[in-house]
């Protein structure tokens, strides 16, 4: 009895073990390792934080050396950069919050097109500008003072007193002598009724009327009267002193041939004359002109886009460069509303009186011209970003810049007027080259354009 109940407590005890080693590994078991390996995860991925948390801290401290031209490479201590060779900087502490820190990198949004940027801003500046053009000219003659000295008679040249292009003559100065058909008969008539029939005051009056208006001197019909005596040639005198220059009105038989190129043998300043003693003129032909080198033209070379400042009347001061010390006043009487050939700029003119300063034509001059103020709104040029067919400026909305659209005037030095797209109380970027780059090119078109 004692055997059997051993036997029955023995197979009890190993049945409970059997249950029980059963119910473990099926029920308990797998939970436990689930939950030891969510554990383990946990504790990875806070030692993961912790790490990237130290890294950053790394990183970030203020004892950290980064490359300037590769910024991952990041040590504790200064040394080179193992790509470039070029010595780590020191790297600033990056404590504050992402949206306190200033972005030094321009940083587009296309989604609405704005410009991020910590840039100055400005406004738009209402005032009145004393405008100041400089220029530059030269000195010509000028052409309201030249004279022309002409054949009142047709002939032939028996005496020329001119020698050479641009020589000095003064008034009353003998030109040349003129052998004339027409005015030998005409002394010969008068000199017939002086001996032939004194009394006929008539007459004799009419043939010394006929001689003066032919273009005889005074002088000489005195002495023909005297003498009883005819000239074979009259004398032509200059009636103005100044520069003498051949007449550009010759007939084809005496056109006057062009200028030849300068070279060593040619000089252009005392070229002789085309006009040559022999040569026939005919009545009322023009065969000099006389210009006055007291009464010259300054000559202003004005650009267009300093043309809305230039109004007849300006002031200006003078410095010619042959003289720098004794620069002179005067004020525009005249501009030219046409471009010169070959040039692309208007001409102002400026009266000089050049008897005292003896100016030679064509010396270059640098001028000042005082315009009138203009008072309009102004922006610095460096605001203001031309996109080849319009102007815009970046106008500060919230925490960026958008480009507008704006209209402009004229401008005057580091100024631009501004005339339309934006107010006074916009704020814009101060220098908009730097909110530019090939993302910046933003396309504004008027509400016009959209609507179409």
């Amino acid at each position: 009895m004692k055997k059997k109940k051993i036997l029955l407590i023995i197979s009890s005890v190993v049945a409970l073990l059997a249950i029980t080693t059963w119910t473990y590994f099926t029920l308990w078991a797998p939970k436990y390792r689930t939950h030891l390996e969510q554990s383990k995860m946990t504790g990875m991925r806070n030692m993961d934080m912790d790490n990237m948390k130290d890294n950053y801290k790394k990183k970030n401290t203020s004892d950290s050396y980064i490359c300037p031209m590769h910024p991952q490479i990041i040590r504790n201590e200064p040394g080179n950069c193992p790509i470039c060779g070029m010595h780590l900087v020191k790297k600033e502490a990056m404590t504050k919050k992402i949206q306190d820190t200033s972005l030094t990198s321009l940083l587009l949004l296309p989604t609405n097109s704005y410009v991020i940027s910590t840039i100055p801003a400005t406004t738009l500046l209402k005032n009145n500008e004393k405008i100041e053009i400089n220029a530059l000219g030269y000195t010509a003659y000028n052409t309201t003072e030249v004279g022309s000295i002409s054949s009142r008679i047709s002939g032939r040249i028996e005496k020329l007193y001119i020698r050479y292009r641009y020589q000095l003559v003064k008034k009353g100065q003998k030109i040349m002598d003129i052998y004339s058909p027409e005015l030998l008969t005409a002394q010969q008539n008068l000199i017939f009724m002086l001996k032939n029939d004194p009394a006929n005051s008539s007459l004799i009056e009419a043939a010394k009327e006929r001689l003066l208006l032919l273009g005889f001197p005074k002088e000489q019909l005195q002495q023909i009267i005297t003498t009883k005596t005819a000239l074979l040639t009259v004398s032509v005198y200059s009636h103005y002193s100044g520069h003498i220059h051949e007449s550009s009105n010759m007939d084809n038989n005496n056109a006057i041939p062009e200028s030849p190129s300068m070279n060593e043998a040619t000089s252009l300043t005392t070229q002789e004359l085309s006009l040559k003693e022999g040569m026939y003129v005919q009545r009322g032909q023009t065969v000099f002109e006389v210009y006055n080198p007291n009464k010259i033209w300054a000559l202003l070379n004005i650009f267009p886009s300093d043309q809305p400042f230039i109004q007849i009347g300006n002031k200006v001061r003078i410095v010619p460069e042959s003289k720098p010390d004794k620069d002179f006043r005067g004020s525009i009487y005249f501009i030219e509303p046409f471009f010169r050939p070959g040039s692309k700029t208007l001409t102002a003119r400026i009266n000089v009186d050049n008897s005292m300063l003896q100016l030679p034509i064509g010396s270059q001059l640098r001028a000042t011209i005082f315009s009138n103020s203009v008072r309009a709104e102004w922006l610095p040029k460096e605001a203001v970003l031309w996109l080849g067919l319009e102007y815009v400026v970046f106008v500060k909305k919230d925490n960026g810049y958008k480009a507008i659209k704006v209209n402009t005037g004229v401008s005057y030095k580091n100024l631009i007027q501004i005339t339309g797209g934006i107010t006074v109380k916009d704020s814009v970027a101060a220098n908009a080259q730097f909110l530019m780059d090939s993302e910046s090119f933003i396309k504004t078109r008027n509400k016009n354009s959209e609507k179409q």
